[in-house]
């Protein structure tokens, strides 16, 4: 085995990108590019009965627009066809499956495994035996002593079989893990995994384990719910002489009730969270923190600073909860931080039928920006500010208990100001520090209250009773509408 850096993102292609498997594939990224080595994406499609059309492309797109692109192993070439660059391929797991086979029959001719010619109605009859007497359900080995040479002679017959592995039955395995530490297994607890199924395809943990020794792969980081097979796994590597890589289990996602992360509960896939509007930086950046922090003192991290301050060591093994509105607030931070053309950009297709005057709308978007977590939350945050008539029948024109005539006459006083202003000057930039002052100016020339002139301008140009500064709505809202809407709610207060 190489002394580099050789890690694996290996998907079943399923049809979808889990979040889980979007940490596990960043994780694998962060450890190859802070060491100079390889990121490999392999498909693992052993499984035939659960191939989805599109799943492979569904990945590969998926992790491209998350910034995550393997330098080895399964991509899609400019014509979006899969394809595979690499010194070690295939990369596509069942174009493998002779290989597998010739190891798996290497195994049985070491006496490591053994053909199993039990049918399904027995495997089922002895599970339903084993669950109504407590006991765990596994195999029981009724095939582990059949002579080789009966073995071949039942198959050369025809009768169906699968091979199996031929574990230890008595004494302990401790195996070591980067997260970990030192685990130590009962080998009378570890069923006799299913190496090659009926349909001479390899499951996961011959196909697996191969693999990654004829591709000389480093590190496994994998979740944790692969961490019971690992006996079985190193057993393989065991069997064949061969050097295992170094594992490490990542913690499970949990749903905030430290249930695992479940569809029930929270959208799995990372296409779901992409369509609602979460930005790629936004989903690495709290992915990447899920068990696993650098400093402890921030949120806050490029991609590149997560790939300098990796540490495999420093991921928790307690299962991290997917907090969804940390998510939110990464998303928020993201949307802020963004120049303003690209949040534009992102933003205002989903609400650039509301008008036709792109400047407004611009505005518009930019007013309510420290507001949005999703993109999609523009159309209900812009739709008073975009309304071509105002409702005033809910809410309080008037400040406390201000008389309606007091509000006519301060509104009256600040439109006949506002009126002087020319148009292009109502949008230019820093209006709103000019209306500041101006207003301010006339409320004290003219011995009123902040808030007895103040409240009635917003609320007139709002509609609301929470809103923006006067000064910004004017700003963005324009000469024609500012003057439009003070009208309207002069008007309404008779």
């Amino acid at each position: 085995m190489t002394d580099k850096v050789r890690v694996r993102f290996a998907p079943s292609p399923t049809g979808f990108l889990h979040i889980g498997g979007l940490r596990t594939a960043l994780y694998n990224e962060l450890l190859a590019k802070q060491k100079g080595g390889s990121f490999i994406l392999r498909i693992e499609d052993t499984d035939q009965t659960r191939l989805v059309e599109g799943g492979i492309e569904n990945i590969v797109r998926t992790m491209k627009l998350m910034g995550l692109e393997a330098n080895e192993g399964i991509y899609l070439d400019n014509k979006g066809q899969v394809s595979e660059r690499g010194e070690y391929g295939p990369y596509l797991q069942s174009r493998r499956k002779e290989k597998h086979a010739e190891y798996a029959e290497q195994m049985v001719v070491m006496g490591k495994a053994y053909h199993c010619f039990c049918s399904a109605e027995r495997l089922e009859e002895l599970r339903r035996e084993q669950q109504a007497s407590g006991r765990p359900t596994m195999y029981d080995g009724k095939c582990r002593a059949i002579p080789l040479e009966e073995a071949e002679k039942r198959i050369a017959e025809g009768e169906k079989f699968v091979i199996r592995l031929k574990l230890p039955k008595q004494g302990k395995i401790t195996a070591w893990d980067v997260i970990r530490d030192d685990i130590t297994f009962d080998w009378s607890l570890i069923d006799d995994q299913v190496i090659i199924k009926s349909d001479g395809f390899p499951t996961y943990h011959l196909a697996a384990t191969c693999d990654d020794h004829d591709m000389e792969i480093s590190h496994v980081i994998r979740g944790e719910d692969w961490l019971p097979s690992l006996p079985k796994h190193l057993f393989i590597f065991e069997s064949f002489g061969w050097t295992p890589p170094k594992y490490a289990h990542l913690p499970l996602l949990l749903n905030a009730d430290h249930s695992k992360l479940s569809k029930r509960q929270n959208d799995v896939a990372v296409e779901d969270y992409l369509k609602k509007g979460y930005l790629p930086d936004a989903i690495i950046n709290f992915v990447a923190l899920l068990g696993w922090n650098p400093t402890g003192d921030r949120e806050i991290y490029t991609h590149e600073e997560l790939i300098a301050m990796f540490d495999l060591a420093k991921v928790n093994k307690a299962g991290a909860v997917f907090n969804l509105e940390k998510l939110d607030w990464l998303n928020e931070h993201y949307l802020r931080s963004m120049p303003n053309d690209a949040y534009l950009e992102l933003v205002a297709p989903h609400v650039q039928d509301k008008t036709d005057d792109h400047g407004f709308l611009d505005r518009c978007l930019l007013l309510v920006r420290d507001r949005v977590t999703l993109p999609s939350q523009a159309v209900e945050l812009t739709a008073d500010l975009l309304k071509e008539d105002l409702d005033y029948s809910t809410v309080n024109i008037t400040w406390k208990t201000q008389p309606k005539e007091q509000a006519v006459e301060r509104l009256s006083a600040v439109r006949e100001m506002l009126a002087t202003v020319k148009d292009t000057d109502f949008v230019a930039q820093g209006a709103r520090t000019e209306f500041e002052m101006e207003i301010k100016k006339l409320i004290t020339e003219k011995g009123w209250g902040n808030g007895d002139t103040l409240w009635p301008l917003r609320v007139a140009l709002s509609g609301n009773e929470k809103s923006p500064s006067p000064f910004e709505l004017l700003e963005v809202l324009g000469k024609d509408r500012s003057l439009q809407r003070i009208d309207a709610a002069i008007d309404f207060l008779g």
